[in-house]
C-alpha cells in the first residue's frame, strides 16, 4: 500500500468529468437523499462545463462530454495559463471546477486555493493553509501527496495529512467544521481525496505500513457528525458485515470472518487501509471501494487469508452495512493493494446490459463484476508480464473459485523468510497504482495508465510498535522486460472489460503515473512522469499531441468549460512512489522500496516543482 522505505536495510526503515449524462444518467427517482432532499451533485455532475468531484462523477468514469477539442484539432492545443502552488513534492489529484471557481490543492502542508475563472488574471479568491504538526511527515508513506478535494452542500472538503477532515465555505474559505479521523502518533495519515455522495462525505485512512487497521467513515456534510464507520477486519460489529446476508462470490459470509482468518489478535494491526478512490451507484444506494495490504509485508507472520484486506467492498450508503465483497488477493505476499478505483459502467455482456464494476488491481488482473451482487464475470491480466499467478480460477465448482493460482517460484510465502524471491511481476507498486483510469462509452474502452515493472522481494521478521514502521521486506524494482533488453517501465493501454483483452497499447519510457480523462471529442488525455501532457485518439491510441510541463506529472487531468471555451488542466509536480527519489532526495537503488533505482534516470528529464498548467485551443 502507501509506502516509502527510505532504507532497505533490515534495521533502518524511515518513511521520510464531469460525467457525460449519457454515461451516468440517474435512474428515475434516484435523486432523493435519505432525508428526502435534492441530490445537488447528481445534477452538477451532468454539467460538462464543471468538474465537481475528484473522479468526475459518482461512477468514477473520468469522462467529459465536452467536444470542442477533437481528434482533428487537438494538435493545436497550447498552454493558456499557469499557476504555481508554492509547494514542492508530489502533486497527485486534480483541481475541481464548480461554477466559475477552480479549487486547487497541494501536497503537505495541504494548501487550498480558490481561483476566479472569470478574471483574466485568475485572481486568488481565497487561500486556506492549515497549521499541521510537521511530525506527520515522517509517517507519510510514499511522499507527502494529497489526492484532492471534494465539493458538496456549498463546502469544499479537505482531508489533511494529519487526518483532520475540514469543511470550508466554498465562497469564503472559512472553516465551517473539522473532525479528527485518526491519530498520526499511531501511524495514521490521510492522502486520499474525500468523496461526497448525497448527504455524506466519505474518508478513508492510510498507514498500512505502520500496522494501521483500515476503515472507511461517513460524516454528515452539514455538521461533521460521524454517521458510521466500517473497518476492514475485526468482529462483524466493526466491519458491519452481516453474516448469512453479506456474500462473497455468491455465498453467505460466516460469522466474524474478519477475525477467524487471522492468527490470534493480529487483525488489530491488520492493515487493509483505504487510501484510494470511492464510487457510488444511486440506484442501488451502494458505495464501492477497495482495501489495501495486510500488515506486515512478511506473509509468514500472518497465516490465513487475512480477510478483509485486498478486498472490493459494496456498502449501503446510509448504514455502512456490507451487501457483498470480493477478496482478490487472499494472504497477500507482494503488497498488491486493492485500493484502485472501482469504475461503474453499464455494459453489454452475454446479450444483455449488465451493471458492471471494473477494477484494475495492483496485482495485474483487471476484474469485471456485476455490481448488484458481486458476481465475478471477468478476471484477466492487463499486462502480459504478470507472472506471480497463472490465472484467476473462474470455475464456480472449484474449491479455489475466484482465487489467483499462485506460482510457487514467485511466492514469497513458499520460498520463506530471508529468501530473495526474484523477478516477481508486477512489482509492489502494481501493474497500476492509484493513478485512475477513464471509461469512454462511445468506444466501450477503458483507458488505463499502467506500470511495467517487476521486483525482487525478500521478507524478514519484524515486530510491531505503535507509530513505527511495520513492513518486514526489502525490495528492488526493475523494468519488466529487463531480461529481453527492454528499458521502458510504463504502458498506456485501452482495455475491453467485457472480454478482458488489451485493444491497443502505447509504450511509455517511465510508468504512466498520471490519471486519464477521455472526452466526447474522441481524445483521451494523460500525463507522464517526465512531465508531458499527452493526447491520444481514444479509438486507436495514436498520439496526437504532447507538451512538456515544468515538472513530472503524477496528477490527473480535469476538463472544463469557461466563457464558452474548453480547457484541459493538469497539475505537474514530480513525486509519489515512482518519483520518490527526486521528491525526497534519495539515491540508493533499493531505497523507496526499490523505486529509486528503477526510476533513477528520471532526474535527467525533470525536477521538482508544483505548477498547474491549463491548455486551450488558440482563439
Amino acid at each position: 500500500m502507501h509506502k516509502l522505505l527510505l532504507s532497505a536495510s533490515v534495521a533502518v526503515l524511515a518513511l521520510a468529468g464531469a460525467a457525460n449524462a449519457q454515461n451516468w444518467a440517474a435512474p428515475s427517482g434516484a435523486s432523493a437523499t435519505a432525508a428526502g432532499g435534492s441530490d445537488e451533485l447528481l445534477t452538477l455532475q451532468k454539467d460538462p462545463k464543471q468538474w465537481v468531484m475528484p473522479t468526475g462523477d459518482y461512477a468514477n468514469q473520468r469522462h467529459s462530454a465536452l467536444k470542442q477539442i477533437t481528434v482533428e484539432n487537438v494538435g493545436k492545443l497550447a498552454p493558456a495559463w499557469q499557476f504555481s502552488t508554492g509547494v514542492l513534492r508530489g502533486h497527485e489529484g486534480a483541481p475541481l471546477v464548480v461554477g466559475d471557481v477552480m479549487y486547487l490543492h497541494t501536497p503537505f502542508p495541504n494548501i487550498v486555493y480558490a481561483l476566479d475563472l472569470k478574471d483574466p488574471d485568475h485572481k486568488i479568491i481565497w487561500k486556506y493553509e492549515p497549521k499541521q504538526d510537521p511530525s506527520v511527515v515522517p509517517v507519510m508513506c510514499c511522499d507527502t501527496v494529497n489526492r484532492g478535494l471534494a465539493y458538496g452542500d456549498g463546502k469544499i472538503f479537505l482531508a489533511q495529512a494529519d487526518t483532520t477532515l475540514v469543511a470550508l465555505d466554498a465562497k469564503t474559505g472559512k472553516l465551517v467544521w473539522s473532525v479528527k479521523n485518526g491519530d498520526p502518533a499511531k501511524g495514521q495519515t490521510s492522502t486520499a481525496a474525500p468523496h461526497v455522495f448525497k448527504d455524506k462525505v466519505f474518508v478513508g485512512i492510510a498507514g498500512g505500513e505502520f500496522g494501521v487497521r483500515g476503515h472507511i467513515t461517513a460524516y454528515d456534510v452539514k455538521t461533521g457528525q460521524q454517521v458510521w464507520r466500517g473497518y476492514s477486519m475485526g468482529p462483524d460489529a466493526d466491519t458491519l458485515i452481516e453474516p448469512g446476508k453479506t456474500t462473497h462470490l455468491g455465498k453467505p459470509v460466516e460469522k466474524d470472518s474478519g477475525i477467524t482468518t487471522w492468527e490470534g489478535d493480529q487483525w488489530q494491526i491488520g492493515g487493509g487501509t483505504t487510501w484510494g478512490w470511492y464510487s457510488y451507484d444511486p440506484e442501488l444506494n451502494l458505495v464501492y471501494y477497495g482495501s489495501g495490504n495486510p500488515s506486515t509485508w512478511n506473509p509468514k507472520q500472518r497465516p490465513g487469508d487475512n480477510r478483509w484486506s485486498m478486498t472490493i467492498w459494496a456498502r449501503d450508503l446510509d448504514t455502512g452495512k456490507v451487501k457483498w465483497l470480493y477478496q482478490m488477493t487472499p494472504h497477500d505476499e507482494w503488497d498488491y493493494d486493492g485500493i484502485n478505483e472501482m469504475i461503474l459502467a453499464d455494459q453489454p455482456i452475454g446479450g444483455k446490459t449488465v451493471k458492471t464494476l471494473v477494477h484494475f488491481d495492483r496485482n495485474g488482473f483487471a476484474y469485471t463484476l456485476d455490481r448488484t451482487n458481486g458476481d465475478l464475470l471477468v478476471a484477466e491480466k492487463y499486462d502480459p508480464a504478470v507472472n506471480w499467478a497463472t490465472k484467476v480460477d473462474m470455475d464456480k465448482a472449484s474449491k479455489t473459485y475466484g482465487r489467483p493460482l499462485v506460482v510457487d517460484k514467485y511466492s514469497t510465502e513458499h520460498n520463506g523468510e530471508d529468501v530473495n524471491t526474484q523477478y516477481v511481476c508486477p512489482a509492489a507498486l502494481g501493474s497500476k497504482d492509484e493513478q485512475p483510469a477513464s471509461y469512454d462509452t462511445a468506444t466501450g474502452l477503458f483507458l488505463v495508465p499502467t506500470n511495467h515493472v517487476c521486483m525482487d522481494y525478500e521478507p524478514f521478521r519484524v515486530s510491531y510498535t505503535a507509530g513505527q514502521p511495520y513492513v518486514g521486506a526489502t525490495l528492488e524494482m526493475f523494468p519488466a522486460g529487463k531480461d529481453k533488453g527492454e528499458t521502458h517501465t510504463g504502458n498506456f493501454i485501452a482495455w475491453d472489460a467485457k472480454t478482458g483483452k488489451i485493444v491497443w497499447s502505447n509504450k511509455e519510457q517511465f510508468s504512466a503515473w498520471g490519471g486519464a480523462t477521455s472526452t466526447d471529442g474522441g481524445v483521451t488525455f494523460y500525463g507522464t512522469l517526465e512531465g508531458y501532457l499527452k493526447a491520444v485518439d481514444t479509438k486507436t491510441g495514436k498520439e496526437l499531441y504532447k507538451y512538456k510541463t515544468p515538472s513530472g506529472i503524477i496528477g490527473n487531468v480535469t476538463v472544463y468549460e469557461s466563457g464558452g471555451k474548453e480547457y484541459v488542466a493538469v497539475l505537474s509536480g514530480v513525486g509519489g512512489w515512482a518519483g520518490i527519489g527526486l521528491a525526497a532526495g534519495l539515491s540508493k537503488s533499493n531505497e523507496g522500496l526499490g523505486a529509486v533505482g528503477n526510476y533513477a534516470s528520471l532526474a535527467n528529464y525533470t525536477a521538482l516543482g508544483g505548477v498547474l498548467t491549463v491548455f486551450a485551443l488558440p482563439n
